[in-house]
């Protein structure tokens, strides 16, 4: 029996097992943690799987906390950032669950998502369907991954997060900034991120704004945030400069990859319409250039997708679907897709033809959702997370598969919309085939891949032995 003194941690932690979520224990005064400033404390995590260090199924560091979200800080399920230090207080990196060295995470709380996965679930589609163009340290990865965890404030349970890493210089491979000896600062990567529908969101137009904060018109200084400057925002004035009707459409024409990745911005169009990503573009959009010094092409990265899948931004059901002139006022989108410039309409076109059937078929993102879904009812996690958060701020299904339900029923819908749009034959959704050799492995449009065996899969769908199967 559980001695008295035992916290609920402790208590969980005693009984892991193989269908168990990793739990998370923040041990830290509670009423000291705000928004604003970090405060200092310890961090426990217990996997059954040891992803984090192979030799124990419990692993604590020393790290520092804040509540994070500017919405989300409202709840009362609080989001965290953590920032892992060392016994003197240094930044310390660390591989936790195996999604490699760093020493910022984050705690997301999904308040406001009735299923609990919504971003989640975006993240792993984007992952999917969109890399950097150029090499990074980490698979050419362009969004965050991250594993759902049960959280715990000093023992007491806090309820169903997922713990994820950040998109971030060391992410997207952007060159640090060099300061000299004289204390100069040479900016170099750049990184912004779009905060909200004022003024310049649209990459169209800006107002005259005090450019020696990290903050300007719409935008927020992600990186090198401690060096705010005319340095740092200028580019991005050019690049508004750019798309704005200060160029000529034959300028643009002949210019406009010399600052866009045409791949990854008709990816960003199908990936926000199949999933009907609401509150993006470029608002909870990171834009990224790797080395000023050497060119100015900025790459797009999706962040905070609660609005999808059907959710509204604040939890209530979003029965709209997918609105393929959403982009037509934006730039570069405005004279790429209304122009059909160099092609990019049929591009936009061409490429949900290629995923329709296979990353975006009923049955892959349903795959998804019910993958997650069976994680979270085996483990108990979701009795817990009802149990605790239930009408706190959204109401919450004791069954969370009769929410699945209204899920999946949106996504037929928006689905078929856009496969009457695009011209695809809805029929066809479900007849993915590969050959059925008993030792194959196989991706979902039938190619041949050479893992021995599924421990050596990356995260994905795949068809082995004639089923399909996620791996996580």
């Amino acid at each position: 029996m559980a001695s008295a003194q035992e916290s609920e941690f402790d208590q969980m932690k005693g009984g892991l097992n193989e269908s168990s979520l990793p739990l998370v224990n923040l041990i830290v005064d509670i009423e000291k943690v705000n928004r604003s400033n970090y405060v200092e404390g310890q961090i426990e995590i217990a996997d059954y799987w040891r992803r984090t260090d192979s030799s124990s199924d419990t692993v604590r560091y020393f790290c520092k906390f804040r509540y994070r979200g500017a919405s989300a800080s409202t709840y009362a399920k609080k989001s965290f950032a953590v920032k892992l230090i060392d016994e003197a207080g240094e930044d310390f990196d660390a591989n936790i669950f195996g999604i490699r060295e760093e020493n910022s995470w984050i705690l997301d709380a999904m308040a406001i998502d009735r299923i609990r996965m919504r971003n989640r679930i975006c993240f792993d589609v984007w992952n999917d369907m969109s890399r950097t163009p150029y090499d990074t340290k980490y698979d050419n990865r362009n969004g965050t991954e991250g594993v759902f965890v049960e959280v715990f404030i000093n023992g007491n349970y806090q309820g169903l997060y997922c713990m994820t890493d950040k998109i971030d210089r060391k992410l997207l491979g952007l060159k640090k900034a060099k300061v000299d000896e004289d204390g100069e600062v040479a900016v170099r990567g750049l990184l912004y991120k779009g905060i909200s529908w004022g003024s310049a969101y649209n990459l169209l137009s800006y107002q005259e704004a005090d450019t020696g904060k990290d903050t300007w018109n719409a935008w927020e200084l992600q990186y090198p945030d401690d060096y705010p400057s005319i340095d740092t925002w200028q580019p991005l004035m050019d690049l508004i400069d750019f798309c704005s009707d200060k160029t000529t459409t034959d300028q643009f024409m002949q210019d406009y990859e010399s600052y866009f990745y045409s791949e990854n911005l008709v990816d960003y169009v199908v990936f926000t319409l199949a999933l009907n990503v609401g509150d993006n573009a470029y608002k909870n959009t990171f834009l990224s250039t790797v080395d000023k010094t050497k060119g100015h092409r900025y790459l797009v990265s999706p962040w905070d997708m609660d609005m999808s899948l059907g959710g509204h931004w604040d939890g209530k059901y979003n029965e709209s679907l997918a609105n393929p002139n959403r982009y037509n006022g934006i730039a570069p989108f405005n004279r790429l897709i209304v122009q059909n410039m160099d092609g990019f309409k049929d591009n936009v076109a061409a490429r949900w033809g290629s995923l329709y059937s296979t990353l975006f078929s009923l049955e892959a993102v349903n795959g998804r959702l019910e993958y997650y879904a069976n994680m979270f009812i085996v483990s108990g996690a979701w009795d817990r997370e009802v149990a605790k958060w239930n009408g706190n701020p959204v109401p919450l299904k004791e069954s969370l598969r009769d929410e699945l339900e209204y899920v999946e029923g949106w996504y037929a819908k928006n689905y078929a919309k856009l496969c009457n749009h695009f011209g695809t034959d809805i029929t066809g959704i479900v007849q993915v085939s590969a050959p059925q050799t008993p030792d194959g492995i196989y991706t979902l449009d039938g190619r041949k891949i050479s893992a021995r065996s599924v421990n050596q899969l990356a995260k994905g769908l795949y068809i082995v032995k004639g089923c399909k199967i996620f791996v996580r």
